[in-house]
């Protein structure tokens, strides 16, 4: 176990709430939120207390059940050792820390909604991951300059208030020569599977998540942030903007998924 003060200082944070002056910009409709990339920060943190108990569940059957390939993808990418002090942010519940702390790696699971983080930690209350759980927001990271060996973060970007913040704030607490692995949902790289891939997420994604999720209109707002969000090219680009270095992407699942990685000038 790692002993660095912000670990200590920040295990007692399940209780603390991510407080936001920022506007009011996601819109309420018929099927509860609306997305914009304008995003409320509580509101977002308070829709994922809400989806918290059945979140895993409900991406798995959503998914087939590919969350566990992209899981696996990013720890591949960042190929963790022993040792290695690795950020996952948006860790929600936990379920993209364990393959990475598997391999030896200290692993700090930082979400902003205390209500995932809480369902995580009774969840791996006996994992290497459990003193870990840390409440923080991506546009201010509760972490010193240059802690960590690799920042993560996976289906999260899209809801941090302003990414190209959230970028810098990684950025700033990695070390030089560490690296950046963002796992995000993309464009499909073929237009007619895209207009099929949109479909789903617009019509039969919030029917299924109706049946299976605790709270179905998050995921109202989850299909409109997917279609809203930028393609691969100018995510990279983003990336690059923020100070980071080497950028490139792979894409899974016939794009569905991207996962991006950069590196930290030395």
């Amino acid at each position: 176990m790692i002993s660095f003060g912000w670990a200590i200082a920040y295990r007692s944070h399940l209780n603390w709430r991510v407080r936001s002056t920022l506007g009011n910009d996601v819109l309420m409709s018929k099927f509860g939120f609306r997305a914009t990339l304008e995003k409320s920060p509580e509101q977002v943190a308070a829709m994922f207390d809400r989806v918290a108990r059945r979140y895993d569940i409900t991406n798995d059957l959503l998914s087939l059940w590919q969350t566990r390939r992209w899981r696996s993808a990013v720890k591949e990418v960042i190929n963790p050792k022993k040792g290695d002090v690795v950020l996952d942010l948006a860790a929600g519940t936990g379920t993209s820390s364990l393959p990475l702390s598997a391999t030896g790696a200290d692993v700090i699971a930082c979400d902003f909604s205390v209500g995932m983080l809480e369902v995580g930690k009774a969840r791996q209350r006996d994992s290497a991951i459990a003193w870990g759980f840390t409440a923080g927001d991506a546009m201010k990271l509760p972490f010193a300059d240059s802690t960590f060996d690799a920042v993560t973060i996976s289906f999260g970007i899209r809801n941090v208030h302003d990414f190209h913040k959230g970028l810098a704030e990684m950025l700033r607490v990695t070390k030089p020569g560490g690296r950046l692995v963002i796992c995000e949902f993309s464009h499909p790289t073929s237009s007619l599977f895209r207009r099929f891939y949109l479909g789903y997420l617009m019509r039969a994604l919030p029917k299924i998540a109706a049946r299976t999720s605790s709270n179905p209109d998050a995921y109202h707002y989850l299909a409109e942030s997917i279609r809203a969000w930028p393609d691969q090219k100018t995510f990279a680009r983003n990336i690059e903007s923020a100070g980071w270095q080497k950028v490139s992407w792979r894409n899974f699942s016939a794009g569905i998924v991207a996962i991006h990685q950069a590196q930290k000038a030395i």
